[in-house]
């Protein structure tokens, strides 16, 4: 299995096609470099497309610290650097895009395109952070098993979850969530209930940047990325309908569709 060393951790990552320009995405909290399969599939004839999991994630190394986004954005700099040594496209998901934000905003010589997906440049919300914390202590003592119901609901929209065609792969990213490791994850929703906004930043950002959301994510609602659209200059948005939170998996042909678009302006 391929892993690199970023900062002194072993990072999990992989690499698929071996095109002339380079895709790196960045998944989203409890999950892995798996949620981008579809994207992968559809890219890897064109592109060089790197996935990586975050630290804790997937099988990357849990380490005692570093799970702030501060740390995650300079192990993404480090991967780039290391596995690239060029200006890439970078996509990121939910967590993943707080990495590449950051990374827009402050390393643009590393980045030629955006891809935010899911994601905001706030601070997560007061109300929510009881809430997460909540489950993130069941999970501490008991593992993800407990938490799957209430974590699927935020994760997924209703069109995804009550479509009787999906039940077979709804029971695979259930069974992908079950694979979290507990003592990596409650460090990694820690730190994203703890992370500091970026909003005061993105404003800098300058490469060409493609905003997807669903419009049934209750995670990261539209109007936060209306927010990143309306501060990013020139960046385009665009909302999948009936997706949720992880829209790369429940509407894969209309996300495809506009990266593919936005890919060959």
């Amino acid at each position: 299995m391929p892993f690199v060393s970023l900062n002194n951790v072993n990072y999990y990552y992989e690499q698929h096609g071996n095109g002339p320009e380079t895709i790196v995405l960045a998944h989203g909290l409890l999950w892995s470099g798996m949620m981008f399969h579809k994207q992968v599939a559809h890219l890897k004839d064109t592109y060089r497309v790197i996935t990586y999991d975050h630290r804790g994630q997937g099988q990357t190394e849990i380490t005692d610290t570093g799970y702030d986004m501060d740390t995650l954005y300079k192990d993404a700099v480090a991967l780039i650097e290391k596995l690239v040594g060029e200006p890439v496209i970078f996509g990121g998901l939910s967590m993943g895009g707080f990495v590449g934000m950051r990374l827009a905003a402050r390393r643009p010589d590393l980045i030629k395109k955006l891809i935010l997906m899911e994601t905001t440049a706030e601070p997560e919300p007061k109300e929510n952070q009881p809430k997460y914390r909540f489950l993130n202590t069941i999970v501490k003592w008991f593992g993800v098993a407990p938490v799957v119901n209430p974590v699927l609901k935020i994760m997924f929209g209703q069109k995804f979850l009550k479509d009787p065609k999906r039940a077979e792969e709804r029971k695979f990213w259930v069974s992908q969530l079950k694979k979290n490791r507990p003592q990596g994850i409650t460090k990694a929703v820690n730190g994203v209930i703890e992370r500091h906004g970026v909003a005061d930043e993105i404003c800098q950002i300058v490469c060409p940047t493609l905003i997807l959301v669903g419009s049934q994510d209750t995670a990261t609602v539209p109007a936060k990325s209306e927010r990143i659209h309306a501060l990013i200059k020139d960046s385009r948005l665009v909302i999948i309908e009936g997706g949720g939170h992880t829209a790369s998996v429940e509407e894969p042909d209309a996300y495809n569709r506009e990266i593919a678009a936005f890919l060959r302006e």
